[in-house]
């Protein structure tokens, strides 16, 4: 089939849960993607921030490929090492104690609703169960998580949503204050909204409601689905302040394209689930927790992160500059390799040019484009990709 047919017979048998690009992409290699035609692209998009590692890593081939000739998949009734070793890992390297391994940042994100509930029922607290979460925010598309979110586009056509959540506006210490009520038993928020339009936070916030949840008692949750595993130029985004959560949140990149998800919690917190309590049949199994073993390992041993800080920052200076040039250009914001354009034109032409150009680039929330490339992009793929921005705002211009 050429690609107009296998695009027909997508259109045919898949359902129509996403707006595609019309290409079909094949192969990868680092920040490159080819598709069925032959033509190459460079990737800012990294799967919505999951290929942090860039496209068939070699390591991480090899790694995969060992451990399918091992041992796939066993119940989780069983102990397994690449789990283990996985686990160990992440409790080392952050400020949690336990591990609970799920497949993707929704189901990350249930449970860390589920063990904040249960939390308070074992402390003799039943009626503290309410949630308090950000206007902007996005937390998955399950029934919890999607009303956990705070964007009305998230919830249309799914009501009546879970009543557990109460949503106030970002950066507003004074609203997540005013909302916590004898049922609020935490606080839920990405540290840096993606989907929100990469919206950071402002200075003294997060501690702020740090020092707020431990003056009334409550949780604080991070979730670090978008935001973790490097991707702001340290592991986790929390480590750019002076602060931790009790619970964080991870996925997208924590596989580098493998299902992958995982709630970490502190001891006093995580002791809430027993056998029983919760479950996942997937859950770090040997072949994916051996990639992101892999993974999470190359993060702190080949540079990236150190290679994520520098281009990340050389990318927003080359943004500003853009930005001296061009009024339709309201904002360059951002920490790492999560980078943001706010414009006061729509998005969508423009990420459609540069996909003509052969740039892959994204748009959130209409108006903002997104930079989440892999973290091991070069200075002269962000140079190119600025020529081809220019190009194409001094035409709007």
């Amino acid at each position: 089939m050429d690609t107009h047919a296998l695009i027909e017979k997508a259109d045919q048998v898949i359902t129509a849960t996403y707006t595609r690009f019309p290409i079909v992409l094949v192969q990868g290699e680092g920040c490159t993607l080819r598709d069925e035609r032959g033509r190459t692209y460079t990737d800012f998009v990294a799967g919505i921030a999951v290929c942090n590692l860039g496209h068939a890593h070699p390591g991480i081939a090899r790694a995969i490929a060992d451990q399918a000739q091992r041992l796939v998949h066993v119940s989780n009734l069983y102990y397994t090492r690449p789990q283990i070793a996985l686990a160990e890992w992440l409790v080392e390297h952050s400020f949690a104690d336990r591990v609970f391994f799920c497949n993707s940042g929704a189901e990350a994100n249930e449970a860390a609703i589920k063990l904040a509930r249960k939390y308070f029922k074992d402390r003799g607290a039943p009626e503290r169960f309410r949630i308090i979460t950000m206007e902007g925010s996005f937390h998955g598309r399950t029934m919890a998580t999607l009303s956990a979110t705070g964007q009305a586009k998230i919830h249309k056509g799914f009501e009546p949503l879970v009543d557990s959540f109460d949503i106030v506006p970002f950066n507003d210490l004074e609203a997540a204050r005013n909302a916590i009520t004898p049922e609020t038993c935490a606080i839920m928020l990405e540290p840096i909204q993606g989907e929100g339009g990469v919206r950071c936070p402002a200075p003294g916030y997060l501690e702020g409601l740090r020092e707020l949840c431990d003056r009334e008692g409550i949780l604080l949750v991070f979730d670090e689905v978008q935001t973790g595993m490097g991707r702001t130029g340290k592991l986790f985004a929390y480590e750019h302040f002076a602060m931790t959560p009790d619970i964080m949140t991870l996925a997208k990149a924590l596989a580098n394209g493998l299902p992958m998800g995982a709630m970490l919690a502190k001891e006093a917190v995580a002791a809430s689930f027993t056998p029983g309590s919760h479950a996942s049949t997937f859950g770090g199994t040997p072949l994916v927790a051996t990639a992101a073993l892999r993974v999470v390992k190359a993060l702190v041993e080949e540079g990236v992160l150190q290679n994520c800080e520098r281009v990340g920052q050389y990318f927003k200076d080359r943004l500003l500059d853009l930005k001296s040039k061009y009024a339709c250009i309201q904002d360059v914001r951002g920490k790492g390799l999560l980078i943001g354009l706010a414009l006061t034109c729509d998005g969508a032409s423009i990420v459609k040019a540069c996909m003509d150009e052969g740039f892959l680039i994204n748009c959130t929330q209409e108006h903002i484009l997104r930079f989440i490339p892999p973290l091991i992009v070069r200075e002269a793929q962000v140079d190119a990709l600025i020529v081809c921005l220019d190009s194409i705002f001094e035409k709007i211009a």
